[in-house]
């Protein structure tokens, strides 16, 4: 597996696949081409038909300036390495082509040529499965977030941190704006006056509240193309810091305690990353809001004290019963039904934790098992709900107000 550095990363928003990926490619490409005069850009499969709302093309655009950069919409095109495909290319001044490059975006803002192997990238961790290490946490005695610095080096924790601010700072900037999301479905921001209604009630519905609030704030930023960390994608960015804002603050918690929850919900994000996928793309929204709602309970339940086995049941739990569900983007936008399906994500990981310490950790299906079956569940589902726009919610026109 690689680096947790791959997985979480501090970018724009609306989309880590749509946005955040094509940036990375378009300034690559530009670097690579000094004297281009004019550049061409073809986007394939997903790229095409949610490229809109997602802000695929004004990044690529943006990116590219000064240099022109003509879009091509291809939809009808879908490699077999991943839909999210791209074809730049560079034109000298007599207009002659200098330059191609394919490129793929396979989430969370990673891009990968054709050639490259999707599985074990740079193999930083050795173990790629969680029976693999959870035997070597009992064997060593040691806790998961061990084993991260035991690949990673203590350094990591340095990442961790930087990755904690921008949470934090998403977060903050989310619950003191007010007003709508760009785009024709104007939706009214809601954690500000979600925050207003909870922070002053300290009863289990507060809690819950300033949950729904600190989520709402990171997703609602994501939908207005703010900075986010991707965790472990855009689409799914508000579930691991909304519930981690909220449960230091109930719990009052250190920093070295956050750190090292980070950790562990970034590994349970690269276990899924490395056996199934991470793009909605590819896998629907089970994918992604799955996968953040998986590291966001096992994160949840070390801190609040759970065992090596309850912290993998509670990871298995929130993965499962999030299985089959849809990426249905309506109008292409990163907004219905994402930021509210992240607000209840939130709260489940929240549930799936506190279930697990209830048990002693023992459960029939292991978190490996739900992995896999993820992978193949996306596989089995119709393009229309991967992230396409065709198919579910995205059917149906739905009023401005809504």
């Amino acid at each position: 597996m690689d680096t947790l550095k791959e997985l979480f990363k501090i970018g724009n928003g609306p989309s880590s696949s749509h946005t955040m990926g094509p940036e990375r490619a378009a300034k690559k490409f530009k670097a690579k081409n000094p004297n281009a005069t004019r550049f061409e850009v073809e986007l394939y499969g997903s790229l095409a038909l949610t490229g809109k709302g997602h802000l695929t093309d004004w990044i690529i655009i943006e990116t590219m300036k000064p240099i022109p950069t003509d879009i091509l919409w291809k939809p009808e095109v879908v490699h077999r390495y991943h839909t999210n495909g791209m074809l730049f290319k560079a034109f000298d001044k007599d207009n002659n082509q200098i330059d191609e490059w394919l490129v793929f975006s396979v989430g969370g803002g990673t891009i990968m040529e054709h050639y490259q192997e999707r599985k074990g990238a740079q193999a930083i961790y050795q173990l790629n499965s969680m029976d693999e290490i959870k035997k070597w946490c009992e064997d060593n005695q040691k806790e998961l977030w061990e084993y991260v610095v035991e690949c990673e080096g203590k350094e990591i924790f340095e990442f961790l941190k930087e990755i904690w601010e921008a949470m934090k700072e998403a977060v903050e900037r989310g619950i003191n704006t007010t007003g709508v999301l760009p785009g024709t479905l104007k939706y009214p921001r809601k954690a500000s006056n979600f925050y207003r209604k909870a922070r002053n009630n300290h009863s289990r519905g507060g809690f819950l509240g300033r949950i729904f609030a600190y989520t709402l704030a990171v997703s609602e930023e994501n939908g207005g193309g703010g900075k986010v960390v991707t965790a472990p994608t855009c689409g799914a960015c508000g579930v691991v810091p909304g519930l981690l804002y909220a449960l230091r603050e109930e719990y009052d918690l250190q920093e070295d305690e956050i750190l090292k929850s980070l950790a562990i919900a970034g590994l349970i994000g690269n276990l899924i990353k490395e056996n199934a996928t991470i793009s909605g793309a590819e896998g629907g929204c089970q994918a992604e809001v799955g996968s953040a709602c998986s590291m966001a309970a096992a994160m949840a339940c070390f801190l609040l004290g759970g065992s090596l086995a309850q912290i993998e049941y509670a990871a298995e739990m929130a993965l499962e019963h999030h299985l089959g569900l849809t990426c249905d983007p309506v109008g292409g936008y990163v907004q219905v039904p994402c930021i509210e399906r992240n607000a209840a994500a939130a709260a489940r990981a929240l549930d799936a934790a506190a279930y697990s310490l209830y048990t002693d950790g023992k459960h029939k299906v292991t978190f490996d098992q739900v992995v896999k079956t993820m992978g193949e569940t996306g596989k089995d589902l119709k393009e229309e709900y991967k992230e396409t726009s065709l198919g579910g919610l995205a059917k149906f026109t739905f009023n401005a107000e809504c």
